[in-house]
């Protein structure tokens, strides 16, 4: 029985087939989401739009409880840099390491295509997050005033962090 941890995480390219299992995924997971033509018109942009699946095989069975899609991606390629525009984990999965996986996963898609930096906005509320890029070594390299959508509540709208991780590129 396939489980969080022992699962062998796939990429695969994002496709409109994918919308509806990642628009209830992003609903779900964030309190401004994204809309179905941001994501498509990050597909037709060219950015690297990735669905987060567990490995299954013809052996492996994914337990009763978890879902099919546990995650996305989008990167937008800049000459020598990655921007992470999106990245989201089933809020039923987080804490579970996965939200690592795939930062280690996307930091090998950037050294294989020889991109020195990975840059990306987080908000200062979203403690989990925060902890993780620093965890993972990345530094806040500036803010973005009012980036974010405003709270319905409050009417504010939220800085945004720009962090940033230089990444070790292989000899040649």
């Amino acid at each position: 029985m396939t489980t969080t941890q022992d699962a062998q995480l796939t990429f695969m390219p994002m496709q409109p087939s994918d919308m509806r299992a990642v628009m209830a995924l992003e609903a779900i997971s964030h309190s401004h989401p994204w809309t179905q033509g941001n994501f498509l018109d990050s597909l037709t942009a060219g950015h690297w739009a990735y669905c987060i699946r567990p490995e299954m095989t013809p052996n492996t069975k994914l337990a009763s409880h978890l879902p099919e899609l546990w995650g996305y991606c989008i990167l937008y390629p800049a000459v020598d840099e990655l921007h992470l525009l999106n990245i989201t984990i089933d809020p039923a999965l987080r804490r579970n390491g996965i939200g690592s996986r795939v930062m280690q996963a996307i930091e090998g898609i950037a050294m294989r295509q020889k991109m020195s930096r990975i840059i990306l906005e987080v908000r200062p509320s979203n403690i989990p997050a925060v902890k993780l890029y620093e965890h993972m070594g990345y530094d806040i390299i500036g803010v973005r005033r009012a980036y974010y959508p405003a709270d319905e509540v409050t009417g504010k709208r939220e800085d945004a962090g720009v962090m940033a991780k230089s990444i070790t590129l292989e000899a040649p």
